[in-house]
């Protein structure tokens, strides 16, 4: 039965009948309520299909728009990154956290979730545990920020343009920063893809930073989908004769985060949240409220804006 449904739940987000955040809301149902049968090839398939889906979003996008964002939130990016590391750090701290799973936890809510600490985790010489540990603490906040943050946005009044970037500075994952991003407006998808791109290619130095650190020798994992989303922007920007082509491809790029959103919710499950444990979740959650909050408040006043 648990296979039949998993297919059948596939299928559904496969057909656009589910929208990104409903899709995400019966993966994690299904994961809470089935042992998944597909666990592992599953966490493949999202990580390979959202790398994707941010491609075919890129056949959506105007080159001159992602140069303007990405130049103006450069700043704001550099300046989330170091003071939620320096943050992370300092809770970790006072938590007794272990140092490298609190360090994987700081990488994940500052960079870009699951992406940033499966890139650094090899170069940390993280165990199979931390890791574990790591990702399950991220994946939980990113589930409650892709249902979260449309309300919220909704509640304040927040402009596309606000919401955006709020989501970039503030959601763990891309996937969920896309998801939320969608379900709010073709502007802020625009400004939350760019800006959080430009977050994950802080994994570069990142990586570089911690393999020197560590003396490590393990493969740097370089985020190349950006590039080909780039190229995708040039494509829809320039290349005007295949615009048929490209509105079916950003099409498919949706279809395709719709099914990512759904497979990540069937990875959450009650054994997930036992393997994270009380302290290196309440600082992933510390964390996140005070970046969130702190980047939200910022845009409101005028502080951070493009």
């Amino acid at each position: 039965m648990s296979r039949n449904l998993f297919f059948a739940g596939l299928i559904l987000a496969a057909s656009g009948l589910l929208s990104p955040p409903l899709a995400l809301v019966a993966g994690l149902v299904y994961g809470f309520s089935f042992v998944h049968p597909y666990h592992l090839d599953a966490k493949k398939l999202s990580k390979l299909l959202l790398q994707v889906s941010v491609v075919g979003l890129g056949f959506g996008m105007d080159l001159q728009q992602v140069i303007r964002v990405g130049r103006s939130g450069f700043f704001y990016t550099a300046a989330s990154i170091t003071f939620a590391m320096l943050l992370g750090w300092g809770l970790g701290k006072v938590l007794s956290v272990k140092k490298r799973i609190s360090f994987l936890i700081s990488a994940g809510t500052a960079l870009c979730g699951g992406s940033a600490i499966a890139a650094i985790a090899p170069i940390s010489n993280a165990t199979e545990e931390e890791i574990a540990v790591s990702l399950g603490t991220v994946f939980v906040l990113n589930s409650i920020a892709l249902i979260a943050f449309p309300l919220i946005g909704n509640m304040l009044h927040l402009t596309q343009t606000q919401f955006g970037l709020w989501s970039a500075l503030a959601i763990h994952d891309t996937s969920s920063v896309v998801g939320a991003a969608a379900k709010f407006g073709a502007v802020a998808l625009a400004v939350g893809t760019t800006v959080k791109l430009a977050r994950a290619l802080w994994i570069v130095p990142m990586s570089i930073g911690t393999s020197a650190f560590n003396k490590s020798k393990a493969r740097i994992q370089w985020p190349w989908f950006i590039l080909f989303f780039c190229l995708a922007a040039v494509a829809n920007t320039y290349v005007h004769v295949f615009q048929p082509a490209y509105t079916e491809l950003k099409h498919l790029g949706v279809i395709g985060l719709t099914v990512t959103l759904f497979l990540i919710g069937t990875g959450l499950s009650k054994k997930t949240l036992r393997e994270v444990g009380i302290r290196p979740l309440l600082q992933g959650i510390l964390l996140w409220i005070v970046v969130a909050v702190g980047s939200l408040a910022l845009i409101r006043a005028g502080w951070i804006s493009l």
